[in-house]
């Protein structure tokens, strides 16, 4: 972003507005997705019009209305100005991600995160993208690795879609597999023992899901990038609030494990982080526990 809408707006709004205003906003293609507070929403025209002066390819102005909620991870949107459309095709890394943003969750704020990821994979390793979404992590691993298969998993039939055309749009077909359905289902039809390294990129499910990505690991075991929300406050680490909870549900599922790397991926609220710990496990025996 070329300055936060407060720096945008720097003498187009009263000093008061301005500091009611969110600092930030995201732009998704020629999308931009702003938020702003009630009492300000009938300035939302200027400031759609302070976005579009910056960013001459943005082509439509949407508001966020509401935090982003449901099993989906899906945001309220209502469009502010431009083109009335909510689909665009984001570029990240070389990568075309095309995104309904009404239908399926993206953050661009996530572009750094994804290409660590796809960094990490090594030649002729097997992935398991646990929570896909419309393929990011997935589409990137391909092209910016050798990994020799991608099983790419999402619940939202949306995602999926838009995942099918991703891996088309980046010509990933041989290596990216599209499937629909929960994770946990899915890895224990037909997916266990097969990966060298699973993703788990929803920090709301991550936790309750953790023995599923063990049973996806090989016998030999592998890596698991584990994401969680974490709320602490100072002189509270979130890093090691979150590694405490998986160290601990771990330890009681009888694996051998070290957690080599841990960071804030980014601060979501007051005092609320999201955490990336990855994760080198042996894998757990095949039945489930209780």
């Amino acid at each position: 972003m070329k300055g936060g809408l407060r720096t945008l707006l720097s003498g187009k709004l009263e000093p008061s507005e301005l500091r009611l205003l969110h600092r930030s906003y995201d732009i998704v293609g020629d999308i931009a997705v702003i938020r702003v507070p009630e009492p300000l929403q009938h300035r939302s025209g200027l400031v759609a019009e302070a976005i579009t002066e910056t960013y001459r390819h943005v082509k439509t102005v949407l508001r966020q209305t509401g935090p982003v909620s449901g099993g989906f991870r899906l945001r309220g949107l209502e469009w502010v100005a431009g083109e009335k459309k909510t689909e665009t095709v984001h570029r990240e890394h070389g990568c075309a991600i095309k995104v309904d943003l009404a239908k399926c969750y993206f953050s661009p704020r996530l572009s750094h995160e994804r290409m660590r990821v796809a960094r990490l994979v090594r030649p002729g390793e097997v992935v398991v993208n646990m929570f896909a979404g419309v393929g990011c992590y997935s589409v990137l691993i391909a092209r910016h690795s050798q990994a020799e298969k991608v099983y790419s998993i999402d619940l939202n039939p949306d995602a999926v879609r838009y995942m099918v055309e991703n891996i088309r749009l980046n010509g990933a077909q041989t290596r990216v597999e599209a499937i629909l359905g929960d994770a946990k289902d899915i890895i224990g039809e037909r997916l266990m023992g097969v990966a060298d390294r699973v993703l788990m990129p929803l920090p709301q499910r991550a936790y309750e899901y953790l023995d599923s990505a063990l049973l996806a690991l090989r016998l030999g075991g592998g890596w698991v990038h584990y994401y969680d929300f974490e709320h602490a406050r100072k002189p509270e680490d979130p890093l090691e609030k979150v590694r405490a909870r998986v160290s601990e549900k771990l330890r009681r599922l009888g694996v051998g494990f070290e957690v080599p790397s841990c960071r804030v991926v980014r601060a979501t609220g007051p005092n609320w982080y999201q955490v990336a710990l990855d994760v080198k496990a042996s894998r757990r025996g095949d039945k489930p526990c209780p």
